[in-house]
């Protein structure tokens, strides 16, 4: 699939997610497979008043491979401003968020209650397919509610607004992340559009990969909550498609390797006091399932120290 100039052999892509999609963990599903990492929604807003919190948002690192810089807000000229003011930033896309459902966000008119507003939505993408000479994408849902399913309206108008491809969640904003994501949806947005529609929601194995193409037409899939604590899915996925055989799992040893050097590279971006305390939701996400983890995510939170860290998880994986 083609993104403007950008183009992605199997459309194989990690999902934007608040919290989570930060350098460290690009970077890791960069080296597992993905061919495009999304980074964390940034808010216009805060990066035309100079936020000093931004700043570590906005970090790019060359091992990423491609890379979607994500911008949440409501205000065309606002967001085509702090566009302009990051044009030197390494990113590949610029991407706008119209599917957030947190309540503070939804709450200022940004997020998935934009997809309330078809008519702001055109505003919005074509102030930012001007503002910059990346390609511009954006992220819906579904709709805000059942009584409210206008993806393929607001996907058509951001195509005729300039829009370079469409990332559809199969969920409404009201459902959050809860029941099964409507894959039919995404078919209808992909039947209507004639650029490259990518489809998001329920994912967790190479067949579910395959089965989204062919079921929905999309051109990409983009794959988000099956990827915490589980980057190897995305090498399976390569090598399914690949080879037609699934990937041999990751030893013990291989998984502790991972998890210590995600949590080394947290350390190394955030410093020790924040990243120790990032990493423990990533270490839960890594155990979960395996003997004596749920004792093991209480040990989790009182951890302060890499050697903390290193004790626990190979003690629980190594022995």
């Amino acid at each position: 699939m083609n993104i403007g100039s950008i183009h992605l052999q199997y459309g194989l892509i990690m999902a934007p997610m608040a919290g989570i999609s930060d350098l460290p963990f690009r970077l890791l599903c960069a080296e597992y497979g993905s061919e495009l990492q999304c980074m964390e929604m940034i808010s216009a807003k805060a990066i035309t008043y100079h936020n000093r919190n931004t700043e570590s948002l906005l970090e790019i690192d060359p091992g990423e491979g491609y890379v979607s810089l994500q911008l949440f807000g409501r205000e065309p000229e606002t967001m085509a401003e702090a566009v302009k003011m990051i044009s030197d930033r390494s990113f590949d896309i610029l991407d706008v968020n119209m599917g957030c459902p947190v309540p503070k966000i939804v709450n200022n008119g940004e997020g998935s209650a934009l997809m309330k507003e078809p008519g702001l939505v055109g505003k919005i993408v074509e102030a930012l397919v001007r503002a910059t000479d990346r390609p511009v994408t954006v992220k819906i849902r579904s709709g805000f509610d059942p009584d409210h399913i206008n993806a393929a309206e607001i996907a058509h108008i951001a195509e005729e607004s300039g829009a370079s491809a469409v990332a559809v969640h199969g969920r409404t904003r009201e459902q959050f992340y809860s029941g099964r994501a409507d894959w039919d949806i995404i078919a209808r947005v992909a039947d209507r559009l004639s650029i490259p529609v990518i489809g998001n929601g329920d994912v967790t194995s190479a067949e579910d990969f395959i089965n989204m193409k062919k079921q929905t037409g999309c051109a990409g899939v983009m794959i988000g909550r099956a990827l915490q604590g589980n980057p190897w899915l995305l090498k399976d996925i390569r090598t399914y498609l690949e080879t037609g055989e699934h990937a041999t799992p990751p030893t013990p040893e291989e998984k502790t390797e991972t998890i210590l050097r995600h949590g080394r590279m947290l350390i190394e971006h955030k410093g020790e006091y924040v990243g120790i305390r990032e990493m423990r939701k990533h270490t839960a996400w890594y155990t979960q399932g395996l003997p004596h983890s749920a004792a093991f995510r209480g040990r989790i939170n009182e951890m302060e120290t890499f050697e903390q860290l290193e004790t626990a998880v190979r003690e629980l994986i190594l022995t």
